[in-house]
């Protein structure tokens, strides 16, 4: 199909970006990478009046360590995870992540920060940003705001981002423990949107007692999901197999999946589970 009509401009700071949010309000829509919100215009999904392009805003696309945090520019791309010597080395479940997004083309211009501003359940990014205790920094006119991760995503397709504002920032704390992390998801084929997919992140002391643990789950309820229960069965304990398969059964129990053409609902519990007792064993072999 054909999207709707609509008017395009492309500020090159920020303060110009806030200016034409508040110029068109509820009728605009911003364009990072735009491999979420054109597909859904061509649908009739979104019909926005205005797309408000802020590629050529410079300086939102880093990806660094900075005051005790990873911090990633909203829009920096896929493909500059996947390619960067700092996540590969201290943090692949980013990797992992980026590798089973849909293909090169997409992730050469699709952006973290859009990824996660889409707010939908079946992204990749936001179980990640779960496990690993993200907070989301939202900038507007009047100055930026800090929002944790699970304050974040309000319901199907719905973030704390507001009309006048852009997200500009991801941080994510870096542990001060011996950590690993892991992601993965079961796809129909490659790069689909997931049947189930979890990201795991665990932190243990000298000893091996977990002191961290962040689990967070892909497709399998109308938000992004975190596995709580599943995290509390980890935390103290010395990650046993019966601690793991435990933390399985207790995420398998409390998603709420839905059946369709990627499977049916018992299916999709059931990988869950096989899905976290995978995914911790491989955070630990990143120790």
């Amino acid at each position: 199909m054909i999207p709707a009509p609509f008017d395009y401009v492309a500020p090159t700071t920020l303060d110009e970006a806030f200016e034409l949010l508040e110029k068109y309000g509820d009728d605009a829509k911003i364009l990072a990478g735009g491999h979420s919100l054109i597909p859904m215009m061509k649908l009739r999904f979104a019909q926005p009046e205005t797309l408000i392009d802020i590629n050529n805003i410079p300086g939102l696309s880093y990806i660094k360590e900075e005051d005790g945090y990873l911090k990633i520019g909203a829009m920096a791309r896929e493909v500059d995870l996947e390619h960067s010597d700092l996540i590969r080395d201290k943090y692949p479940i980013f990797t992992d992540a980026s590798k089973l997004i849909a293909d090169p083309q997409v992730r050469n211009m699709g952006t973290v920060g859009g990824n996660i501003a889409h707010g939908d359940a079946a992204n990749d990014h936001p179980a990640v940003m779960i496990a690993m205790n993200a907070e989301v920094i939202i900038s507007g006119a009047g100055g930026s705001r800090t929002v944790p991760i699970d304050e974040f995503f309000y319901g199907f397709y719905t973030t704390a981002i507001q009309a006048n504002e852009i997200l500009t920032e991801i941080r994510i704390p870096i542990p001060e423990t011996t950590y690993g992390n892991a992601y993965h998801k079961l796809e129909r084929k490659v790069g689909d949107y997931a049947t189930a997919g979890v990201a795991v992140q665990i932190g243990v002391d000298e000893s091996g007692t977990c002191t961290y643990a962040g689990i967070g789950l892909t497709n399998v309820n109308a938000t992004p999901l975190r596995a709580s229960r599943s995290e509390e069965a980890l935390l103290g304990s010395k990650l046993t197999d019966e601690d793991v398969a435990k933390a399985a059964q207790y995420a398998s129990e409390d998603c709420n999946p839905s059946s369709d053409l990627r499977g049916d609902e018992d299916y999709k519990r059931a990988m869950v589970g096989v899905l976290i007792k995978r995914m911790v064993h491989k955070a630990k072999g990143r120790f």
